[in-house]
C-alpha cells in the first residue's frame, strides 16, 4: 500500500542509553498488530536490533528502521543507539525524521546522552515529544524527572500526563489532554478510560489549561477565541497543539511503561492525530543555494540516501527518503554528485532485517533498496533532467585516532579497502594513509566506534587487525640565524661535480625586515605542503653562482626540510638566503648544487639552536561541579595549560589547550572519570615548542631508529 503524504510520520526515537527505545519500538509495534509478541533486550529477539554485535552486547549499535499503521497513518519508526560513539546514527536520522521522540528514563531522570542528543534536536529544528518511560521501576522518580527536563530545555516542556503513582505498582496515568485517566490491565495493553479522581481535578485541569494556552498562542483566532471562551474545541486543540509542535513552541511529556505495555498506545494516537506530516515541515534546504523543496508528490522525483549498509549475501543496503515526487520499482535516478544513473530495481519497507517489496513510495515516505552501484551516504538522486542536491548532513568531527595494522602483513590491501568500504557507509570515520607518519590513522568518536570497526573487519572479512598508538606529526624549526657552506666536489673520470653553496638563515616571520649585510635580487615565499612556510632569498652578487641554479638550490631545500635533521619530521618557518658561492664550467649541474644545498642547510640548521615543534589542540569541556575537579587534575598530568573556566547553563565549561601527543584516549578516560556525563571538542591551534626535555628523548630515539635502520 502507498501512503499520501498527508499521512505518513517519520519518528526518531532518542535517548541516553538504556532509556527504553528499542523496547518501546517492539510496543509500537505490538500495539499497531504489526508483531505477535514482544521481543525483549534480554532475549535479543527485538525487530530494530537485529545484527549479531547488537544481539552479543544487548545494545542498540546502528539506527534502524521499522513502520507501523496506526489508524490512517503510516508510522516510520527509527530506533537511535544511545552511545555517543554512534552519534553518527542518530544525526542520520534526525536528517529524515519529522518527530523526535526523546525517551528518558524515570529512575536516572536526564542523562548525559539525552543533553548531547539534544543539541543535535535544536540544530535540526525538529518536533519533539518526550516520553517518561521505566515509570514502573521501583526508584523511578517522575515529578524529578520531569522537573529536570523543565530546567534543562526550558518553559516549553509541557507534561501532557502523569502517573498517579509510580514503582511497582504503577498502572494509571492522568491524561490532561484528554481529561481522563487510563488504568491498565497487569499484563499492560489496551486500558479502561475512567473519571479522573476528584482529588487529581486540580491538577488535570491546571495541566489541561496550560496545553491549551500552549496552543492558543501560535494562532491569533485562536487566542481571542480562547481569551472570549476560555476554552477550545476539541478540533481547535488539535490544531493549534499541531501548529506549536511543528514550530517548537511545545514538547510535550507523555508517560509510560514500553516493558510491560502501559501508555504505548496513546503516544501513537498523538502522533497520528497531532504531530506534522512531512508536508507540515519546511521546504527541504537546498545544498549550494538558498532554494527549497517542498515535500510534495506532484514534484520531480528526488531522493536522499540517509544511510547504507553492506549486509553478507546481500551487499549494499541504501536507506532513503523520498524529498519529493513518486518512486517506482524500476525507475532510473540520477546521481546528483556523480553522475551515474542508479535503477532502483526493487523498493522495500523495513521491519528491521525483515523487508517488504512494496511497488511504490510517496513523498515523504522512507523505504530500502538495493545493490546501487556508486551511490553512498549523503547522496541526492533525482529524475532525468533535475539538477538538485539536499543539503548534506553534517557530521561530527572525530575525536579519537587510532593507528591500525594487520597482524599478517600480506593482509594490508585486504584491510585498507575494507576499511574504505565501511568509510562510505560511515561519514563519522575518516581513514587516512598518512605517508608522513607512515602509519594507516582511523579517526572514529570514541574506543567503542573503533572497536565496532574492528569487529566488522575481523568478522566479515576475515582480516585480523590490532590498534597501536599514532605517531606525531612533529615539525621542526630555528630560534637564531647560522650561516653555513659546503663545497660538493666528485671527481671519477671524464665529467664530475662540482658545486659550492653559501647560506644563512634565520627564523621566518611575516613582514621581517631584509637581512642586514646582504643586496637581495630576489625573493620568494613558499607555501609548504605540510604547513609552513620557506622564504627563499637570492643573494647573489657578480655571478659567483649563475641564477640557473636557483631553482635546483631550492630543491634541494624543499627535499632536505620535508625530512629534518632532528627528528625527521618537516621544517618549516625557515628563511634562506643564498648569498655566495662557487661553480665549474664543467662539472657543475643542478645535481650538484642540490647536494651541496642539502648539506650546507644541514650543518647551519643544527647551528641555528634547532626547535621541535608539536601539535596542539584547543579542548572545550562541558562537564558536571562532581567530576570538575578530576577533570582539572588529569589535565594537569596531560601538560595542559588551562586556559579559563566558566559556567555554560548546568555544566562546568574547562577551555584548555593539550598537546596531541596527550591526547591519546583521552576520550575513553574523560568518560570513566565523569561516569560518561560530560563531553568535550577538539580543535587544532597551533604547532608550539616541545619542552627541552622531551625533544632530547625524541632526537634520541629518532638516531636509534636511524641507526638500526
Amino acid at each position: 500500500m502507498s501512503f499520501e503524504t498527508q499521512n505518513l510520520r517519520n519518528v526518531a526515537l532518542l535517548g541516553h542509553t538504556g532509556s527504553g527505545k528499542t523496547t518501546f519500538t517492539e510496543c509500537m509495534l505490538f500495539e499497531a498488530g504489526d508483531i505477535t509478541r514482544m521481543g525483549s533486550v534480554e532475549e535479543r529477539n527485538t525487530q530494530s536490533d537485529y545484527t549479531n554485535i547488537e544481539r552479543e552486547r544487548g545494545n542498540s549499535i546502528f539506527a534502524s528502521l521499522t513502520h507501523a499503521e496506526w489508524k490512517d497513518s503510516k508510522i516510520n519508526i527509527i530506533d537511535t543507539p544511545g552511545f555517543d560513539d554512534f552519534v553518527g546514527e542518530v544525526v542520520s536520522a534526525l536528517k529524515v525524521a519529522d518527530t523526535g521522540i526523546m525517551m528518558l528514563n524515570a529512575q536516572n531522570g536526564v542523562e548525559v546522552g539525552t543533553e548531547l542528543i539534544w543539541d543535535y534536536v535544536s540544530r535540526f529544528e525538529t518536533p519533539c515529544l518526550f516520553v517518561i518511560n521505566q515509570v514502573d521501576h521501583e526508584k523511578a522518580d517522575f515529578e524529578q524527572t520531569l522537573a529536570q527536563a523543565q530546567a534543562r530545555f526550558g518553559e516549553k516542556v509541557v507534561p501532557v500526563q502523569y502517573p498517579i503513582s509510580t514503582g511497582v505498582g504503577f498502572h494509571t496515568i492522568v491524561d490532561a489532554l484528554r481529561m481522563v485517566m487510563y488504568v491498565f490491565p497487569d499484563g499492560g495493553g489496551k486500558p479502561e478510560k475512567v473519571p479522573i479522581p476528584e482529588a487529581e481535578l486540580g491538577r488535570a485541569q491546571e495541566m489541561h489549561n496550560a496545553l491549551v494556552e500552549a496552543a492558543a498562542e501560535n494562532d491569533e483566532g485562536l487566542m481571542e477565541r480562547f481569551f472570549d471562551e476560555g476554552s477550545l474545541t476539541e478540533e481547535e486543540l488539535t490544531e493549534g497543539l499541531r501548529i506549536a509542535i511543528a514550530h517548537q513552541q511545545l514538547f510535550p511529556v507523555f508517560v509510560c511503561s514500553a516493558v510491560r505495555n502501559m501508555g504505548s498506545g496513546r503516544i501513537m494516537g498523538f502522533i497520528n492525530d497531532i504531530c506534522p506530516s512531512p508536508a507540515d515541515r519546511p521546504a527541504a534546504r537546498l545544498e549550494g543555494e538558498e532554494a527549497t523543496l517542498p515535500c510534495d508528490a506532484e514534484e520531480d522525483t528526488t531522493v536522499f540516501i540517509y544511510k547504507t549498509m553492506t549486509e553478507p549475501q546481500v551487499g549494499m543496503v541504501s536507506y532513503f527518503k523520498v524529498y519529493a515526487g513518486t518512486l517506482s520499482a524500476g525507475d532510473e535516478l540520477i546521481n546528483a554528485k556523480n553522475g551515474t544513473a542508479e535503477r532502483f530495481g526493487q523498493l522495500f519497507i523495513a521491519e528491521g532485517k525483515n523487508r517488504e517489496a512494496v511497488p511504490r513510495l510517496k513523498a515523504g515516505d522512507i523505504g530500502v533498496t538495493v545493490k546501487l552501484k556508486n551511490s553512498h551516504t549523503n547522496n541526492t538522486l533525482n529524475i532525468k533532467g533535475i539538477d538538485r542536491q539536499i543539503r548534506l548532513i553534517d557530521f561530527p568531527e572525530p575525536r579519537i585516532r587510532e593507528a591500525v595494522q594487520p597482524l599478517n602483513a600480506n593482509d594490508m590491501e585486504k584491510l585498507i579497502k575494507a576499511l574504505h568500504q565501511i568509510e562510505e557507509e560511515d561519514p563519522t570515520l575518516i581513514v587516512e594513509q598518512s605517508a608522513a607518519l607512515r602509519q594507516t590513522i582511523l579517526h572514529g568518536q570514541g574506543q567503542l566506534h573503533l572497536d565496532l570497526i574492528r569487529y566488522r573487519i575481523e568478522k566479515v572479512n576475515q582480516v585480523s587487525m590490532e590498534f597501536a598508538r599514532p605517531r606525531i606529526s612533529y615539525r621542526e624549526t630555528i630560534t637564531r640565524a647560522a650561516d653555513s657552506m659546503y663545497r660538493h666536489k666528485k671527481q671519477s673520470g671524464g665529467a664530475g661535480q662540482f658545486a659550492e653553496v653559501h647560506l644563512r638563515i634565520d627564523p621566518w616571520e611575516e613582514g621581517m625586515a631584509d637581512p642586514q649585510g646582504l643586496s637581495v635580487r630576489n625573493k620568494e615565499v613558499e607555501e609548504l605542503p605540510w604547513g609552513g612556510k620557506l622564504a627563499f632569498y637570492w643573494c647573489i652578487v657578480g655571478g659567483s653562482i649563475d641564477a640557473k641554479y636557483a631553482n635546483a638550490i631550492k630543491k634541494g631545500l624543499m627535499q632536505r626540510m620535508e625530512e629534518g635533521p632532528l627528528t625527521g619530521s618537516p621544517c618549516q618557518d625557515i628563511r634562506v638566503c643564498i648569498y655566495d658561492g662557487k661553480m665549474h664550467a664543467v662539472d657543475s649541474n643542478d645535481m650538484a648544487f642540490m647536494l651541496a644545498t642539502k648539506q650546507a642547510f644541514r650543518q647551519a640548521f643544527r647551528d641555528a639552536s634547532p626547535q621541535l615543534l608539536e601539535p596542539v589542540y584547543q579542548l572545550d569541556i562541558l562537564c558536571s561541579d562532581e567530576s570538575m575537579g578530576d577533570i582539572m587534575g588529569d589535565l594537569q598530568t596531560r601538560r595542559a595549560m588551562i586556559m579559563g573556566m566558566d559556567s555554560d547553563g548546568h555544566y562546568q565549561k574547562i577551555t584548555a589547550h593539550v598537546p596531541l601527543a596527550e591526547l591519546y584516549e583521552y576520550s575513553s578516560r574523560l568518560r570513566s572519570l565523569s561516569q560518561g556525563r560530560a563531553k568535550f571538542h577538539q580543535e587544532f591551534l597551533a604547532y608550539q615548542p616541545v619542552p627541552g626535555d622531551l625533544q632530547a628523548e625524541l632526537m634520541k630515539a629518532h638516531e636509534e631508529a636511524t641507526a638500526e635502520a
